[in-house]
């Protein structure tokens, strides 16, 4: 096996010819290559393992893997084989030429026909998928890749799921995906049918393919959560009828009433004849802003895994956390329970107490007098979810090094067993 550092033209295992790079990513180089048996190209994803390794991302790769050799379908992409030296792991994959769907819809929105030879084949993909118990919890447009010939392709299984990883209650239990494209139950932590969460995710992607942006968005991340909870949404006036019929089913917030794809299948709109070559609208008419903000480029429960358990200020506010100088987590414990750890902090400091005739609120006061006059500070909690809360405290007068010794030495220890950090399946 030979070792790979950006060198064209390294024969790698004696079978593939290593040529440019075509993209990167934080575990991953994919590569231009050749095989020397066929003369065919293909993709190779070339992953480090120590990057691997360091990052808890081992089992992922694994199931990865397991995946796409389980899911062999005309509209998911290929997994050829895979192979590992010491210190790397290749995978072999078709290379598809197409490029994003998402780079087709920057364009400008698609037409209905066009949008729908797409959706026929998006479900086609997913459904398989979950006739053979997997669910792929990251639908979205940046992973559906075309082919030469304008078929889609999914790809990006790296967050998939098998029935064998769901609790004894039926149902997964960790939150991922990208926020704007997840299901509000995902959001929930009560469980969720994965099958029902990637139903709405392609309602999602149905949504931005016909209308040039996404249902669902708000510069604060809070804010749009809200509206997915609630399937707050509108369709624009050039949705046909039926189109708006089968969005609204389909992003219905109660997955117990969401359309499953049988009914999808049976739906007048998904039935009509796919168009025979991909037709788009004038590109005139981009919608500039179809990716909102950095938020959903990620891993969507990054937001709520929260690294340390603190610290979600970058994904809420433009503003930068110095600039700010305040925390937030998340948690699923009752606010009850958020005030008595607060109030019990604020009474071990001998800080003087005020709260909203809520409890929403909290406004710590200290009665010592420091370099700029007493410290004080805001605790705010508001709900994402029926059960889900946001925490926020900030200082709102004093001293910032004081305000951020509170924090570190106080604060923060007796706040760190309610904080939400997802675990795995």
């Amino acid at each position: 096996m030979v070792e790979i550092e950006n060198k064209n033209n390294a024969v790698l295992n004696g079978k593939y010819e290593l040529g440019r790079q075509l993209g990167h990513g934080t575990f991953a180089k994919v590569y231009h290559a050749r095989d020397l048996k066929t003369g065919g190209s293909v993709a190779m994803k070339i992953v480090g393992k120590e990057k691997v390794i360091r990052a808890g991302m081992m089992e992922q790769i694994k199931r990865e893997i397991c995946v796409m050799k389980m899911v062999r379908h005309p509209n998911i992409v290929e997994l050829h084989e895979v192979m590992a030296s010491k210190t790397k792991v290749y995978f072999a994959m078709e290379l598809v030429k197409g490029g994003e769907l998402f780079s087709k819809i920057e364009k400008g929105r698609l037409r209905e026909d066009v949008a729908r030879g797409y959706f026929q084949q998006l479900i086609s993909a997913v459904d398989f998928c979950h006739s053979r118990g997997v669910y792929h919890r990251d639908l979205k447009p940046e992973n559906l890749l075309l082919d030469e010939d304008g078929n889609l392709k999914v790809t990006d299984f790296g967050l998939s799921a098998f029935t064998d990883h769901v609790w004894q209650d039926g149902l997964l239990h960790t939150t991922c995906g990208t926020p704007a494209y997840v299901a509000p139950e995902v959001i929930g932590k009560k469980g969720y049918d994965g099958e029902k969460a990637d139903i709405w995710s392609c309602g999602v992607i149905l949504f931005v393919l016909l209308a040039g942006f996404l249902p669902f968005h708000d510069e604060n991340v809070v804010a749009m959560y809200r509206k997915i909870y609630r399937g707050d949404f509108q369709c624009p006036p050039w949705f046909s009828s039926d189109a708006r019929r089968l969005i609204t089913k389909l992003l219905d917030p109660n997955p117990d009433c969401r359309l499953t794809i049988s009914k999808i299948i049976e739906s007048s709109w998904f039935k009509k004849q796919a168009p025979k070559s991909a037709m788009f609208q004038n590109p005139d008419d981009v919608i500039s802003n179809l990716k909102c903000n950095e938020t959903e480029t990620l891993n969507a429960f990054h937001i709520i895994s929260l690294s340390e358990g603190f610290d979600l200020s970058p994904l809420f506010e433009e503003k930068k956390r110095e600039e700010k100088q305040e925390i937030k987590f998340a948690t699923t414990k009752p606010a009850t329970t958020v005030v008595a750890k607060i109030e019990a902090v604020a009474k071990a400091m001998k800080f003087s107490i005020k709260k909203s005739v809520d409890e929403s609120s909290l406004r710590l006061q200290g009665n010592e007098i420091g370099r700029k006059g007493k410290l004080a500070v805001t605790a705010d909690i508001w709900s994402v979810a029926p059960s889900l809360l946001v925490v926020e405290v900030k200082k709102s007068s004093g001293d910032t090094l004081e305000y951020k010794q509170f924090c570190n030495k106080e604060l923060r220890p007796a706040l760190k067993d309610i904080v939400w950090t997802s675990s795995g399946d």
